[in-house]
């Protein structure tokens, strides 16, 4: 099993959390995150996918709304990357959610880390 490594991503302390982790499942699991986040110093966490159970994607269930408060709570910020498609597809709630969460800056669902990158990259301010 691979580590959680802490990285700095464009002046952004980043905890990114490795593939082959537990799966999570609930606020409690998300609170161990958070303090592994929040004691190596990170303001965002990059957390893959594949690591979360499936009733987070099930929004009825409200897994993804008692995480995603937790990270709120702690004024930390999560950026979900990796191929969500298949839960996109069975629900339209979740894909208004995706959507109007990619809108803000507390909570993000990215296809790759590349995207995370580009999302994180200043804006060129021309020059030199």
């Amino acid at each position: 099993m691979t580590t959680d490594t802490l990285r700095d991503l464009h002046g952004v302390p980043v905890l990114d959390c490795a593939d082959d982790g537990p799966v999570l499942r609930d606020a409690g699991d998300a609170l161990d995150v958070i303090g592994d986040a929040l004691g190596r110093g990170a303001e965002l966490v990059v957390l893959p996918a594949g690591r979360l159970a499936d009733d987070f994607f099930r929004l009825r269930s409200g897994v993804a709304g008692d995480f995603v408060q937790k990270f709120v709570n702690y004024r930390l910020r999560l950026a979900v990357v990796g191929d969500i498609s298949a839960h996109l597809d069975a629900s339209s709630a979740l894909r208004d959610f995706v959507t109007e969460s990619n809108r803000g800056r507390q909570l993000w669902f990215l296809p790759t880390r590349a995207d995370l990158d580009e999302r994180l990259r200043p804006a060129d301010r021309g020059g030199a």
